[in-house]
Order: C-alpha cells, then sequence, then structure tokens
C-alpha cells in the first residue's frame, strides 16, 4: 500500500533560498464543547468549552509573556473553524494584532464527519471502501496533501514574516492536531502514516517549525495548558 508521500519530498526543507530565519508556531486549538461526542471534522457551530477557553487563556498568556521577554510575534493566523479562532482571540487581544484567516491550515477532510460512535459504523458494509487503505488514507484527505497545504502556507507566513519584520520573526497559527502533527512527521523525516493513539500534539500545544535560509531546520515542541489537560475529555477527531 502506498504511504502517498508529498509529491517533493524536499519541500520547503531545503529550497526556499531566502535570507533570514523565522519560526511559526502552529498551535492546536482547546477542547471543544462537544456533549453528543460528534466527529465534527469541518462542520460549523463547534465552539470552544469552558476548559477550551481556559486554555485558549493560557495560550495568550504563554505567547504574551514571551513577547514581553522581547520575542515578539510578528503575525497571528488562525484556521477559519470557529475554535481556532476562539483559541487565538485572546491572543489577539493581548498583543493588540489582527487575525488573518488562512484556509490552508484547515483540519483534514474526513468521510465520518457528522457521525458519533464511529466503531458502530464499521459494521456497515458501505463504507468498508473507505478503510481500504489506511495508509493513505482512504476514508479522508491524503496525508500527502494535508502536508503541501500546511507547508505551502508556512513558507507564505515565514517569507512574508521575514520581509516585513526581519531575520527571527515568529508566526503563531492556530490549527488542527493531524494537519499539524502530519506536517512535523514529514519534517522530522518520519512516515506519515501512524497510529493516531501516538499522536504528540495535545489541546493547544505548539509544534514549531525553525525555518532557515533553505528552509525548515528543526521543530520544537512544547505544552503550555500541560497542568489543564488532565480536566480536558478525550473527544473523537479534534
Amino acid at each position: 500500500m502506498s504511504t502517498e508521500e508529498p509529491s517533493d519530498r524536499s519541500g520547503p526543507r531545503a529550497g526556499s533560498q531566502r535570507a533570514g530565519t523565522s519560526v511559526v508556531h502552529f498551535v492546536r486549538h482547546g477542547e471543544v464543547h462537544n456533549p453528543d461526542r460528534v466527529l465534527y471534522g469541518r462542520l460549523p457551530g463547534f465552539g470552544l468549552s469552558d476548559l477550551g477557553h481556559r486554555m485558549a487563556a493560557g495560550v495568550a498568556e504563554h505567547f504574551g509573556s514571551r513577547a514581553e521577554a522581547g520575542r515578539p510575534i510578528r503575525m497571528l493566523v488562525s484556521s477559519p473553524l470557529q475554535r481556532a479562532q476562539e483559541t487565538v482571540a485572546p491572543l489577539a487581544k493581548r498583543l493588540g494584532m489582527p487575525v488573518t484567516l488562512e484556509p490552508r491550515v484547515i483540519e483534514a477532510e474526513n468521510r465520518f464527519e457528522g457521525m458519533s460512535d464511529i466503531r458502530s459504523h464499521l459494521r456497515d458494509p458501505r463504507i468498508w471502501p473507505w478503510l481500504r487503505n489506511p495508509m493513505r488514507p482512504s476514508w479522508g484527505e491524503p496525508y500527502a496533501e494535508q502536508v503541501n497545504r500546511m507547508l505551502a502556507a508556512a513558507k507564505d507566513l515565514s517569507d512574508r514574516a521575514v520581509e516585513d519584520h526581519g531575520d527571527g520573526a515568529e508566526v503563531v497559527v492556530v490549527s488542527h492536531q493531524l494537519p499539524i502533527w502530519v506536517t512535523r512527521l514529514w519534517a522530522e523525516e518520519r512516515p506519515l502514516w501512524h497510529d493516531p493513539r501516538s499522536r504528540e500534539c495535545s489541546l493547544t500545544s505548539v509544534t514549531s517549525l525553525h525555518i532557515g535560509p533553505e528552509g525548515v531546520e528543526s521543530v520544537s515542541y512544547e505544552e503550555p495548558n500541560r497542568e489543564l489537560l488532565k480536566d480536558a475529555v478525550a473527544l473523537p477527531g479534534a
């Protein structure tokens, strides 16, 4: 079975060829209010829970403190989905900055979107063709396509930040778990297919791409809201 790797494996890691360095911080959104445990994907109307709003405030404190210590954020970017915009809102208020909506960092497409209790649906023969290739995956947007759009967005934002603000410019992008995780796998030269239980991308975690003149040089990861994670509900497909 094909893993459907990105068409240009080198990608922005090798070949952006511009002066200056930058950091693009991909932040996963906060916990979502989802009492029916729907796999909400790109569906409208799914905003943050009370805990999610506390997480968003934690993100604002994390990056606000960095800015006060001499590490200013030069651009704020968000997926168009409600939960991402609500996550970035306190940070935008703290920094007094506008937020740019970027459709390329949206959640992955998923054929199970709108369903709850996914396990029970797996007995339906009509959906078995969706499961034919879990390495692609055949039930949704291919991993490679997610990586390509996320990297394209990261490169454009990085180039713009360096052009406007100079070497070392930092950008915060609020996005979603799966696109962030497969982009990290690509950057670390690991296979894109994986066990979802192995993802290191908790709610409001920060996965940072450190970008140099020739592209992505390294990745770092931190969890500014680690103490809140114990109270989060494990929701499907966030």
